[in-house]
């Protein structure tokens, strides 16, 4: 699974400059932002944080009147999930910014896949809250730094083959060596090679720690962990 994170804006410090730079529409005209976080006491400070702004003002609830809707995570990937299935006539649709205390490695993939344009963490600073709705307001992107870190690296680092792939799955549902190779058709001592090889790619020291590392970077389903 590849993703292409370079039109994210990435440091809360720069993203100010970084929407500028790629600006699209009007200065002039506030920021409609909807806020539909399930969390209250999160709902109420960023409505506190929001409104406080003079470019900014706070939508309805009616995504069809905001620039910008603020989302949970499980909220957020429903709403791209009803999104998709809905039919398209062509208008504006509303940019939708995550702000979450989920901050694994596979969750903010399943998002960026899902399509959503921007991701942060409840524990962020006010700037950066800021800047993410600005910037996703002008047709951009948002990733924290943090998070763009971790995302970029569990690419950078985990470089698997299709052979190690397919024993990784395989491993993440339970079986063992032979099984592994009868499924595949390669001998037990090539299976075992795999999973070394595996286990030094994922920095893991035994196959049950393969299987959690693998699942926190995306590579296995989420559940793939509990049966182990």
């Amino acid at each position: 699974m590849r993703l292409d994170t370079r039109n994210w804006s990435h440091a809360a410090h720069s993203g100010n400059a970084m929407a500028a730079a790629g600006a699209v529409g009007s200065h002039e005209s506030k920021v409609r932002v909807l806020i539909a976080h399930s969390d209250a006491i999160v709902s109420a400070g960023l409505a506190a944080l929001l409104g406080a702004e003079c470019d900014m003002e706070l939508a309805e609830a009616q995504p069809a009147a905001a620039d910008v809707i603020v989302l949970d995570y499980k909220g957020a990937l429903e709403h791209m999930r009803q999104r998709a299935n809905a039919p398209q006539h062509g208008e504006p649709q509303a940019r939708i910014l995550i702000v979450t205390q989920m901050e694994r490695e596979w969750e903010v993939r399943t998002a960026m896949m899902a399509g959503i344009h921007g991701y942060l963490l409840q524990s962020c600073a006010a700037d950066q809250l800021l800047a993410a709705v600005r910037t996703l307001s002008r047709g951009m992107r948002y990733l924290s730094a943090d998070l763009s870190r971790c995302v970029a690296d569990s690419f950078t680092r985990i470089n698997l083959t299709s052979r190690e792939t397919d024993v990784l799955q395989l491993l993440a549902q339970g079986q063992c060596n032979k099984s592994i190779a009868r499924e595949l058709g390669i001998g037990v001592g090539t299976v075992k090679t795999h999973v070394k090889g595996l286990f030094d790619k994922l920095g893991a020291t035994a196959r049950t720690h393969a299987v959690v590392l693998a699942t926190r970077r995306g590579l296995v389903g989420e559940g793939a962990a509990s049966r182990h």
